[in-house]
């Protein structure tokens, strides 16, 4: 995550025709990102702009829409522990990224104006035990963990993946499980990728500043090592640029967070999920040492507690990716 070292993580066929239908039925580091202002150097507005057109036009009955949040009640005593500051005014300030359109589920997106999504749902519910509601404040993806160390932001959600070097500069309250996978399409020479070798000689698309940036990085030098062709990478801060470039050919593989590369594999035809690579643990952050860290934990496991954890995962069919219990500061992974 940038801020720091590393940013955050999103989701990132070969049939143009399609790419309408495909960003509508969506919109993935790490795991584990992008505002829909950041293109990456180079990035054609106009492909941006089609995507983004797309994305309005999404089939709302593939989307759920069942309430699993104005139920819950707030807990008194958790409540209690957060600032008096925040219980004084009934908000803590959300540092996150817009996604509009669909292109960005499961983890968020944007219909009818309003905010969706399985990040969305959980940080309602966690607000809601807490007795509190939360003023979000958009910036983007290499901002959001600067923006919680300088104090812009009580805390910063946008699929942060726990990793040696975030957790140097803010704490961690994880709130579900995630990781590093690839997506494919149809034509794409391989069916399955256990490491990264398996990816020589390919052209891979990912986000700049990203776990999945280091991950391409720290293995680049793998392929020659056992005598094959690099695998090519390129950035893109754009997730809808960059199913466009996998849908028209001219990449063969992206990687991004392994629930957004479900999520796409399931709703775009003519793509497959490849594998995953790698799992972290993902969280909200907040500064170093505040208690407020430990009350969003501790909200999570109320809600893991009383199931209403399970039901929205549930509502966004994601089986196995839910936590047992929220942690402070995971043991990273890498």
């Amino acid at each position: 995550m940038k801020g720091t070292t590393v940013t955050t993580e999103r989701r990132f066929s070969r049939r143009i025709p399609y790419l309408a239908a495909a960003t509508a039925g969506l919109v993935l580091l790490a795991a584990c990102g992008s505002s829909s202002d950041d293109s990456a150097p180079g990035t054609p507005k106009s492909s941006k702009d089609a995507a983004a057109s797309g994305a309005q036009a999404a089939d709302s009955a593939a989307i759920p829409t069942q309430d699993v949040v104005s139920a819950i009640a707030a807990d008194p005593a958790l409540r209690a522990e957060l600032p008096a500051k925040a219980r004084d005014s009934g908000k803590l300030i959300l540092g996150t990224t817009r996604t509009p359109g669909t292109v960005g589920l499961p983890h968020g997106g944007e219909q009818n104006g309003t905010q969706i999504g399985l990040d969305v749902d959980l940080r309602n519910a966690v607000a809601k035990v807490l007795g509190i509601e939360w003023d979000v404040q958009y910036g983007t993806f290499p901002t959001v963990i600067p923006g919680v160390q300088n104090g812009r932001y009580d805390v910063g959600q946008d699929n942060f993946g726990a990793t040696k070097e975030r957790e140097k500069v803010v704490d961690f309250a994880t709130y579900l499980n995630d990781g590093q996978a690839f997506l494919g399409s149809k034509d794409t020479p391989v069916d399955t990728v256990k490491q990264l070798t398996d990816l020589c000689g390919l052209t891979i698309a990912t986000a700049p500043g990203s776990t999945f940036q280091q991950i391409l990085t720290d293995g680049a030098g793998k392929c020659a090592a056992i005598g094959k062709k690099p695998y090519k990478v390129q950035y893109f801060a754009d997730n809808a640029t960059i199913l466009l470039g996998l849908q028209s050919g001219k990449v063969d593989v992206s990687f991004g967070p392994t629930l957004g590369v479900k999520y796409e594999a399931a709703h775009l035809p003519g793509t497959k999920y490849l594998g995953e690579v790698s799992t972290t643990p993902v969280g909200f952050v907040t500064a170093k040492d505040s208690p407020v860290a430990k009350a969003l934990s501790d909200a999570v496991n109320k809600l893991i507690a009383t199931g209403d954890y399970a039901k929205i995962f549930a509502k966004w069919n994601l089986p196995g990716s839910g936590l047992t219990a929220s942690q402070l500061n995971p043991a990273p992974s890498f």
